[in-house]
């Protein structure tokens, strides 16, 4: 006994040290022949990050783990990914590793994939991604190379928390399944077998862009009967679930080598109504349990034919229910009289001649009924609709009655009798003369909650007419905050609107008694930052009220409005035409009375962009300076000494620019010009520091009394800097002229040069020059330069006085050397005619000293008297009455 005690734990030993010691001896040939055999069977290229044996964890099986690997496509899909995972399992017999060195092929029983991603795509042109293989003259079971292999003997496979994505370009079909968790169990090996599956996922199905399932939930138990030899696939016992609707189906697939051939037959295996609810989305349709129904409810369809280029089976799907109804448990209202009766059919296999027919769809909440019937041809290529719509529905019980999840509430009374008949291409491609409707449409009372108005909007009465090709909208009366709006019109695109998610076109007639902007403003949801890691950039969304042209209106309106209040700003008798497309307002030749006066406004806003812009053309007649300078930021940075004008004036402006998010002007994005006239202006200098100012230092002028009346002036602005073109004007006789910039923070650099006449230097001064010179002081101008910076409200003065010394002396001393030059030449004169007469010439030198003495004298006496002179005017030295200024 202890002998066989003994050689059981010898054998056990071995056992152990080969289940150790094996991964070691095997592993890396192994994962050499896996490579040769891909390159010799795969266009692709293949990788992964780690290769590994173990069989202690699947004893009595070997297990090969390959992890984190990719299959990557060659041409034509370069770089496209056809499969990846985090993790492929092989499961073989431990017999099997010893056929490493044999040069037989392993038999693989078991496949298993986790957090796969298989990714199937076929191109415009019928190429498929998965079309990889090499020619080889191995089975189609076995992927080999010279020295051995792998044969698939399968008996056992599972595909793990994985998404398949199908792609076929050439017929705009997309499939895409998540949360795939399939396995099977079957001989693989055998002629006829039979294979059962378990499978559930996550299933969205687009085709020709349009969506038909989104992440609904599919199950399916089915048992199949495999025959490999002929490859035929029969369905024997099965069920599967969409969504919470049951199915189960019998029939087969044939796979040939030209195409496929199927015979399939599905049916709800009960006719509750409650099967209906399950073909909605359980996000849609809610918790069933509870629910209460009557009636019943029946799928039956049937799919058979050959599938290849140019066929698809044939089909036909039957929907049925009668005199149906239902009621959730928690809402007080239930749906009745439920009746449908609707088929999917193709009857030549054909894909151009499926059709979907609406025999019937009505129901009934309360007492309103609501019916629909109509056809839809061409299903799967150019649809064709003919559509019957009647009824009346207070779409208010569409909530009571079913579990809808809406952003806002739906109200209002919705009546509706129409037709219409029209293709998707002429939708499409806007040939609205091929869309043919008839009938009215009403909504009364309807009241709109959006996230994007402020306000609710209740639309009290909208009566449409359907017209062929066009849509007339006989009234709208709606009302939000405190704008309201009655409005009349033609839609030329409702149904590609409604449909195909065109931009609305029309043109409307719109009529106000008040219009408030802020009514329209809209809360951007973009966060806000803070202040200690980012400034705000000038222009830029900030998460508060904004005011967006809608993106879906591409319209003509002509308006008018008794008031329009924007902002501060209220304009009277407005009137004007409005195109709105792509974003963007073209506001074109709008007038008001405004400020006083009359405004005209050319130019375009749009909120296209994250920074909205603008480019307008301004005309403003006669309005009022001390209002506008009130209402509009822009002039009290344009041109802040308006604030001390009262009076009226013209002004043109062109200007374009960023707005903020209430769609004011961004001042420092601002560039244009405006021309300004003023009309009528009086000056109060003590409501500007920098008059006052000005006025202390000059003493000959008041500025209280200036008149800058059909005053013009050209201002531009570019970037913050606002430059005045040179003008000049005229006070009592002085000519002022003026140039210079200020920025919008306020900063100035301005110069003025007065022309002084000497006439202003006083009666007591005039006289001294007047003797020095014998000349006339209005003839004599001096050029006084003023300077002026700092900014507005402390505003830096500067004289220059001694350029207007010099000007001036200057200018009386060329007066009197002119004076002695010619009274020497006369002199001249009379002594040589003494001479010619006989007479004994003069002794000279006593008139030359004289002379010399009195010149000298003459212009010292000058500047002095200059200096003492101007010194007194801008020293405010007032010791004699200024004559001249009594009239000023």
């Amino acid at each position: 006994m202890k002998k066989i005690f003994k050689i059981i734990g010898i054998v056990l030993l071995v056992l152990v040290i080969g289940l150790i010691a094996a991964p070691f001896l095997f592993k890396g040939q192994l994962e050499d022949l896996l490579k040769r055999s891909i390159n010799e069977n795969l266009n692709a290229t293949v990788a992964w990050e780690n290769f590994d044996l173990t069989l202690f964890s699947s004893f009595p099986d070997a297990s090969v783990k390959v992890k984190n690997f990719s299959l990557i496509n060659k041409a034509p899909f370069e770089g496209d990914t056809l499969a990846s995972g985090s993790e492929l399992q092989l499961d073989m017999g431990i017999m099997q590793l010893f056929k490493t060195s044999s040069g037989e092929p392993i038999a693989v029983d078991a496949i298993s994939l986790e957090e796969a991603f298989i990714n199937i795509k076929v191109d415009s042109l019928g190429n498929a991604n998965y079309d990889i293989a090499k020619e080889t003259t191995a089975s189609a079971d076995t992927l080999a190379d010279s020295s051995g292999g792998f044969q698939f003997d399968v008996q056992h496979y599972e595909i793990s928390n994985s998404r398949i994505n199908y792609l076929d370009e050439s017929t705009q079909t997309f499939m895409r399944l998540s949360e795939v968790n399939h396995e099977g169990d079957g001989d693989f090996s055998a002629d006829i077998s039979n294979l059962n599956t378990t499978t559930e996922a996550l299933a969205s199905f687009d085709f020709d862009g349009v969506n038909y399932l989104k992440q609904n939930k599919i199950s399916l138990d089915a048992v199949i009967e495999m025959n490999l030899a002929e490859q035929r696939y029969t369905f024997k016992e099965n069920e599967a679930l969409i969504n919470q609707l049951p199915l189960v189906f019998s029939g087969f697939v044939q796979v040939n080598e030209d195409n496929n051939e199927l015979d399939l037959s599905f049916k709800t295996p009960s006719s509750d109504f409650k099967n209906f609810l399950g073909v909605i989305p359980e996000v849609y349709a809610k918790n069933l349990e509870g629910v209460t129904t009557t009636g019943d409810f029946s799928v039956n369809g049937r799919i058979n034919g050959v599938v290849d280029e140019a066929h698809i089976p044939m089909m036909n799907i039957e929907i049925l229910s009668n005199n149906a109804s239902f009621k959730y448990p928690d809402l007080p209202k239930s749906v009745q009289d439920i009746i449908i009766d609707a088929s999917i059919v193709n009857e030549t296999g054909d894909l151009d001649d499926t059709y979907l027919r609406l025999g019937n769809l009505n129901f009934r909440i309360d007492q309103d009924v609501f019916n629909a019937k109509g056809r839809i041809d061409r299903l799967t290529t150019n649809p064709l609709v003919d559509l019957a719509l009647k009824g009346k529905l207070n779409l208010a019980n569409l909530e009571q009655a079913y579990p809808l999840e809406l952003d806002q509430d739906l109200n209002g009374m919705l009546i509706v009798d129409m037709t219409a008949n029209f293709d998707m291409n002429s939708v499409e491609k806007e040939q609205y003369q091929n869309i043919k409707s008839s009938g009215t449409a009403s909504l009364k009372d309807f009241r709109y909650v959006s996230p994007e108005l402020p306000n609710p909007l209740t639309m009290a009465q909208t009566n449409i007419t359907f017209n062929p090709g066009t849509i007339t909208l006989n009234n709208l009366d709606a009302k939000t905050g405190q704008t309201d709006i009655s409005a009349k019109g033609s839609i030329e695109n409702l149904i590609p609107f409604v449909l195909s998610k065109e931009d609305l076109k029309g043109r409307f007639t719109v009529n106000s008694k008040v219009i408030d902007l802020a009514d329209f403003s809209v809360v951007e949801t973009t966060p806000q930052e803070t202040a200690a890691n980012t400034e705000k950039t000038a222009g830029q969304p900030t998460g508060e009220s904004a005011i967006k042209i809608p993106s879906f209106l591409d319209a003509a309106i002509d308006f008018t409005a008794g008031k329009v209040i924007y902002d501060n700003i209220t304009l009277t008798n407005v009137s004007g035409n409005l195109s709105v497309k792509d974003e963007t307002a073209s506001l074109n030749n709008i007038k008001s009375n405004i400020f006083g006066g009359a405004i005209g406004l050319n130019g375009t806003v749009s909120t296209k962009t994250a920074t909205p812009t603008f480019k307008m053309d301004l005309d403003l007649k006669s309005v009022d300076i001390g209002q506008s300078f009130e209402g509009l930021e822009m002039l009290q940075q344009f041109a802040p000494i308006a604030k001390a004008l009262q009076g009226a004036l013209n002004t043109n402006i062109q200007l374009n620019g960023n707005l903020s998010d209430d769609l004011t002007p961004v001042l420092s994005s601002l560039a244009g010009k405006a021309l300004a006239q003023l009309l009528t202006v009086e000056v109060d200098s003590e409501k500007m520091k920098l008059l006052s100012t000005l006025d202390s230092k000059l003493d000959f002028i008041n500025l209280d009394k200036l008149d800058f009346s059909n005053l013009k002036t050209q201002l531009n602005f570019d970037q913050g800097l606002v430059t005045v073109k040179p003008f000049d004007f005229n006070i009592k006789g002085i000519n002022v002229g003026v140039s210079g910039t200020h920025s919008l923070e306020n900063t100035m650099n301005y110069t003025l040069n007065l022309k002084v006449p000497g006439t202003y230097l006083g009666s007591k001064v005039g006289s001294t020059l007047a003797g020095l010179s014998n000349t006339d002081l209005e003839k004599y101008t001096v050029d006084l330069p003023v300077k002026l910076t700092g900014n507005f409200t402390n505003p830096q003065v500067s004289l220059n006085t001694q350029q207007a010394v010099s000007s001036l002396t200057q200018q009386l001393v060329a007066t009197q050397k002119d004076k002695f030059k010619q009274q020497g030449e006369d002199k001249i004169k009379d002594v040589l005619g003494g001479i010619l007469k006989g007479n004994k010439p003069a002794d000279t030198s006593a008139v030359n000293t004289a002379k010399d003495s009195t010149q000298t004298s003459t212009q010292n006496n000058t500047a002095k008297a200059v200096k003492d002179v101007l010194g007194g005017l801008f020293g405010k030295k007032k010791t004699a009455t200024d004559t001249t200024k009594t009239n000023n």
